[in-house]
């Protein structure tokens, strides 16, 4: 086998000599050449790549080390385990590489992650397997007894498979005394054997001769093949054709069309007759190749083009003709056309992807390589020329390699699978011919996702409206958040951010994981617990994963889930009841007593009305049904009843309303009894007073800052709004962070102001829910609605 290795001139020399070429070598990716002969067995090792390039054997298996792009690939195959190059099959080297005088199998073997590729070389060496064999086993030659020493008669030449030194190499004739042979080196063609005669012949001396050539190649021992020459002797003719140039030469484009005449050759006989008339015919030693392609018009002398002219198959033909007059027997000369073929522009360039990674990770820094590709064209000069080249709007770009023609496909850029998940990129070449030939090949590649985006939330932040006393256990409201990675990078799971502060509020809220779904896991009450907030955190699913979090505020919504409470008169056993005595004397108008109660609701819910669901007299009594005080209508008589019994509905304004009675008993006495009864009810009156004196100032303390925050409200909104609407209930869009608003309305002939939670756009409204009502004086029309 053939190794490369530096030729010493001095120890020292030699040493630098030979790490300088390691170091060049190794830069150019690397190369070997080794040997072979023909018609070795089947697994005959060639040599050892990975030794020879110093490749690492442990990974070769792991980075697929093979071979790739070969006519010839199936001849050999590398063994990934060790690097060492097999023979596949039985090599013919006629079959492989034809007569070539060199016959050398160019192998491209590729290493992945990272890429790299080694050219390997392997030379096969003939051996000489054939022995030669002429076109026929006998010949016939007719010649004049009258030609003169020195004739020549070229004879077909024997053909050997085998290349240089194995295909035929000498001639020999046979012992005679009239002939003697020439051997002619027609290069390419081989020898051709040249009969001469060297002494006049004598037809009636010797009619004919038998003679028998033979043909030897250079094998050690050579081997020969055999043809049986008759030479018939004739009489007359004796003046050949004459061509009038020497050696004919002609330029000849490729692509020729068919019937193209390429050159006229001419002849001339100085016989009279049929032995001076001429025709032209190719000599017998023409390759049928060369006939394929053209053909003589045997009477005109024109050579004509017959066949598709290639210039990247043969740029060189050496055409061998004939002129033969048609003398009895006739006689020939031959003569030597050159074409020489122009090349033309005729071959696109071909595009060739060695090795490709379809799919590329959007992190991949500027100047990964992405794939290989090799470029070639049949032609040559600036035809076989070839620029490659991509669009200018992808990411990506052609960097040109060590070895010809080869380039790399990077990225010349960041990429984002978010804003563009694959590229499908067209590759153009270009030769340099006039005019130019183009080609393109397109190649699709995918960009893959890694985890670089966090979870997004529809909102930020949440405001959610839920109705008291909801189903433990139901989902209230939910988030929802949205990745724009795939895959699991963009699977969210959620989860409550618990901060281990104690908050009880969100101890009792828990979230569906997947669906972002929170459910309470216990009713709320408006009554104890208005607002509260909590944070809400979305986690993708990559590695590593990625979060973002939100605020989630809560504002609670009232029911009517309470019933009116009686403060006077006091409640006993479940009922309310209390006793009143006023002097008969009293006038219309008079104060009997007052009815007090509260509703733990607000709003609509806590807004109470005062009926008489039972009184004795309705002539006598009358009931404020806003206020519950109790007044005379008119005087006493003397027919009228001494005792009175008024039973009050006490009722709420929520939707299903509640209620609840109190019960009053007037007792009319003289205005002696009655100065002495109040002297006694005076401190009884006292205690109780403090008691619902208790409950009203945190009853009015409430309403009262409500309505503070009302009034701010109405100023801020009339000095910005001029327009009145005339809707009961109109949302504010501009909503600026607060949780409250409130709204004036009519209902009869009184005035009411309503003051609850306010609505952002896009949050949650649960209906069935009122605010928190105070009445108002009237001053305005009847019917007429302003919103806060």
């Amino acid at each position: 086998m053939e190794q490369r290795t530096c030729k010493p001139i001095s120890t020292r020399i030699y040493l630098v000599g030979c790490v300088v070429a390691v170091l060049l070598w190794n830069l150019a990716s690397a190369q070997s050449r080794y040997s072979i002969s023909e018609e070795v067995n089947e697994g005959t090792v060639v040599g050892n790549i990975a030794k020879d390039l110093g490749l690492d054997k442990s990974t070769l298996n792991d980075r697929k080390y093979r071979i790739v792009s070969s006519n010839a690939d199936h001849l050999f195959h590398v063994n990934q385990n060790d690097g060492v190059l097999y023979v596949s099959q039985k090599i013919d080297r006629e079959e492989v590489c034809a007569q070539s005088s060199t016959c050398v199998i160019n192998l491209k073997t590729v290493l992945e992650n990272p890429l790299e590729v080694h050219y390997v070389e392997v030379e096969v060496l003939d051996i000489n397997d054939h022995s030669p064999i002429f076109p026929q086993k006998e010949k016939s030659l007719d010649i004049f007894e009258s030609v003169l020493p020195g004739a020549r008669f070229q004879l077909k030449p024997s053909r050997d498979p085998d290349s240089s030194h194995f295909s035929v190499q000498q001639y020999k004739l046979s012992q005679n005394d009239h002939f003697r042979l020439e051997v002619k080196d027609k290069g390419e063609d081989g020898k051709i054997p040249i009969l001469i005669v060297q002494k006049p012949l004598d037809r009636e001396t010797a009619g004919s001769h038998s003679l028998v050539l033979t043909a030897l190649d250079g094998g050690k021992p050579p081997k020969s093949g055999e043809m049986s020459i008759l030479v018939t002797v004739l009489d007359i003719n004796d003046n050949a054709p004459v061509f009038s140039k020497d050696v004919y030469s002609v330029m000849l484009d490729e692509n020729a069309p068919v019937g193209a005449t390429v050159i006229k050759v001419n002849a001339t006989d100085l016989d009279d007759g049929p032995n001076g008339d001429v025709a032209y015919s190719f000599s017998n030693s023409m390759n049928q190749n060369i006939l394929n392609l053209f053909d003589i018009n045997p009477l005109t002398g024109d050579i004509i083009v017959k066949g598709l002219i290639d210039y990247e198959e043969k740029d060189r033909y050496e055409i061998e003709i004939e002129a033969s007059d048609k003398g009895l027997p006739p006689l020939k000369t031959d003569n030597s056309v050159i074409i020489k073929i122009v090349d033309v522009n005729d071959n696109p360039p071909e595009i060739e992807v060695t090795s490709f990674s379809s799919s590329i990770p959007e992190d991949s820094r500027p100047g990964t390589t992405v794939a290989l590709i090799s470029v070639n064209d049949l032609d040559s000069g600036l035809n076989g020329k070839v620029i490659c080249s991509i669009g200018e709007d992808v990411p990506f770009a052609l960097t040109p390699s060590l070895k010809d023609k080869m380039y790399s496909l990077v990225t010349k850029s960041p990429l984002d699978r978010e804003k563009k998940p694959n590229y499908e990129l067209t590759i153009f070449a270009k030769d340099a011919g006039q005019p130019p030939l183009f080609s393109a090949m397109k190649i699709n590649i995918v960009v893959s996702d890694v985890n670089d985006n966090r979870p997004e939330f529809s909102l930020s932040p949440y405001t959610f409206y839920v109705t008291e006393a909801n189903d433990p256990g139901t989902s209230v409201f939910s988030v929802k958040a949205f990745d724009r990675d795939e895959t699991d990078n963009a699977l969210i799971s959620y989860h409550i951010l618990r901060d281990g502060s104690g908050d009880k509020v969100t101890s009792f809220l828990n979230i569906n994981t997947e669906s972002g779904d929170i459910l309470a896991l216990k009713s709320f009450d408006f009554e104890t617990l208005k607002t509260f907030q909590f944070r809400v955190v979305a986690t993708d699913s990559g590695i590593p994963s990625l979060s973002s979090n939100v605020t989630v505020n809560v504002c609670i919504l009232d029911q009517n889930d309470n019933a009116p409470v009686i403060l006077y008169p006091v409640s006993s056993n479940g009922s309310a009841e209390g006793v009143e005595e006023i002097p008969r004397n009293v006038n219309a108008g008079h104060l009997v007593t007052k009815v007090r109660a509260y509703d733990a609701d607000i709003g609509y819910n806590g807004w109470l009305l005062f009926s008489l669901q039972e009184v004795t007299d309705h002539s006598l009594f009358g009931l404020d049904r806003y206020t519950g005080r109790i007044r005379t209508l008119r005087s006493f008589t003397e027919t009228d009843e001494a005792e009175h019994k008024l039973v009050i509905l006490v009722k709420d304004n929520g939707n299903v309303s509640l209620s609840a009675t109190a019960t009053v008993i007037v007792k009319v006495v003289e205005p002696k009894e009655a100065f002495a009864a109040a002297d006694v009810k005076s401190a009884t009156n006292d205690e109780e007073d403090n008691n619902v004196t208790f409950y009203l100032m945190i009853t009015l303390g409430s309403v009262s800052t409500l309505f503070l925050i009302s009034i701010i409200v109405l100023i801020a909104m009339q000095c910005s709004k001029s327009t009145e609407y005339t809707s009961k209930y109109l949302q504010e869009t501009n909503y600026d962070g607060t949780l409250c608003h409130s709204i004036q309305y009519r209902s009869g002939d009184k005035r009411y102001m309503l003051v609850g939670p306010r609505m952002s756009v896009g949050s949650t409204i649960v209906p069935g829910s009122h605010a928190n009502t105070l009445m108002l004086p009237d001053r305005r029309t009847p019917g007429e609605v302003r919103h806060i």
